[in-house]
């Protein structure tokens, strides 16, 4: 899709072609779509993630706990989003080890009851060993320094999600 005809998209439409660009949250895209025309991607982005910045605290928790965990059991089942799960294999999570599998269940577990949500990561340029130690690295850290690197993630997702989505222009 080019991002002109992202820009002629009414808005049920606009909203269905970007609703799974910020996880299972397609009140960001629906926010979005009145700012239209965007001139780029860039402008694309940041006005989405402004929408995300304007949303209150329990949005944004609630944004966050709508990501999957690493490796977690939604990847083991199969029950990913399309994005989640090309996101995961790319980094090789989906060629754990059963030793990996136990230990990042057993991280994820930890960082889910230290903070309340998952641990987030956009893991492209990341291997199994980098994600680990990022995880491992972060449960040091206080819940209100996760909740703004778990938002940064996310939003660093997103750009990349929309990089993939939108043909660059000839």
């Amino acid at each position: 899709m080019t991002l002109d005809e992202l820009n002629a998209l009414d808005a049920d439409a606009f909203t269905a072609a970007l609703g799974g660009i910020f996880e299972h949250s397609p009140w960001i895209a629906r926010e979005s779509w009145p700012r239209r025309p965007f001139a780029s991607v860039d402008a694309l982005h940041a006005t989405m993630c402004a929408a995300l910045a304007a949303a209150d605290d329990a949005a944004r928790l609630a944004l966050i706990r709508a990501h999957p965990e690493l490796a977690g059991r939604l990847a083991i089942r199969g029950e990913l989003t399309e994005h989640s799960t090309r996101e995961q294999a790319g980094a090789g999570l989906d060629r754990c080890t059963p030793q990996e599998y136990a230990h990042l269940h057993t991280l994820n577990a930890d960082y889910q009851a230290r903070f309340g949500f998952p641990f987030i990561l956009a893991v492209r340029g990341h291997t199994r060993e980098s994600i680990i130690a990022n995880l491992v690295a972060r449960l040091g850290n206080a819940r209100e320094t996760e909740i703004a690197t778990a938002l940064a993630q996310i939003e660093r997702i997103a750009r990349l999600r929309l990089e993939e989505l939108i043909e660059s222009p000839a």
